[in-house]
């Protein structure tokens, strides 16, 4: 089976880019599953009920998140509501929503799809290591095909984590920096890596924001409103082709394709 994921939606702009290449990519890589993480694709921060719905809507089985979790208050609807959708799955116990879910179609296995938040340079949350054994422990009991979203910012991190779970799930592909790697590869034990999938929306801009506020943020100190930007769309990620016996990963390769008009 092959998976493509998509790295961090922003906006309208990222919206539109996985609608109108999703189609596309699903024939010409014959995907069977598609995982987006789309906690910036609510204006740029967050996630809410109708955001969620348009990425379903372009062909998006599962949708990811991270540390904008709570950026839009209409996020608990997903969370109290939506099977599909998982956040960070390291938040204390209590805290509303699931940190993994399954992914059941004809003639295929589950796809567990697992989502966790790193600590290094990013707010404080459980332990990720100690999260992410238990629970691929647990959806090892229920299928081989496992893919993580670790939503973090430090290198080593991901990389870390990578290895810890090298043999145990199918891949391990890191969000957060909006930065696309070209370390894709695959362990010794079968699961392939990236360690930044870099993201979804206007590619002319900083890190998906207008250039100029940014600018004066970095050279004034003074705040500003970061507006999503607009020129030059990419959709971003990483098709893994999968080995439905092992979960093993067979070829990861990485994606960025150009909206056609936007720059």
């Amino acid at each position: 089976m092959k998976l493509l994921f998509i790295g961090d939606i922003v906006g309208q702009p990222g919206r539109r880019a996985v609608k109108e290449l999703i189609p596309r990519l699903r024939q010409e890589h014959c995907l069977s599953v598609v995982v987006a993480n789309g906690e910036n694709s609510a204006g740029g921060s967050g996630i809410t009920p109708n955001t969620a719905a348009e990425i379903f809507a372009a062909g998006v089985d599962i949708i990811t998140c991270g540390d904008h979790l709570w950026d839009q208050k209409e996020v608990m609807a997903l969370l109290e509501g939506e099977r599909r959708f998982v956040r960070p799955l390291n938040y204390p116990a209590g805290t509303p929503g699931q940190g993994s879910t399954l992914f059941e179609a004809p003639g295929l296995p589950p796809v567990a799809v697992l989502n966790l938040q790193g600590r290094t340079f990013m707010p404080a949350l459980e332990n990720p290591f100690h999260a992410a054994r238990e629970e691929v422990a647990r959806l090892r009991r229920t299928t081989k095909v496992i893919f993580v979203d670790f939503h973090a910012e430090a290198t080593s991190e991901k990389v870390a984590m990578a290895r810890m779970l090298d043999g145990l799930v199918s891949a391990v592909i890191g969000t957060h920096t909006h930065v696309q790697t070209a370390d894709e590869q695959i362990f010794p034990g079968g699961t392939a890596f990236l360690c930044d999938g870099g993201f979804t929306g206007p590619h002319e801009s900083v890190i998906g924001r207008e250039i100029e506020p940014v600018l004066q943020r970095f050279i004034t100190n003074m705040p500003q409103k970061f507006e999503v930007a607009k020129g030059r769309v990419l959709l971003q990620g990483a098709v893994v082709e999968i080995d439905e016996a092992t979960g093993h990963a067979r070829s990861i390769h990485r994606v960025s394709e150009a909206l056609r008009g936007s720059g």
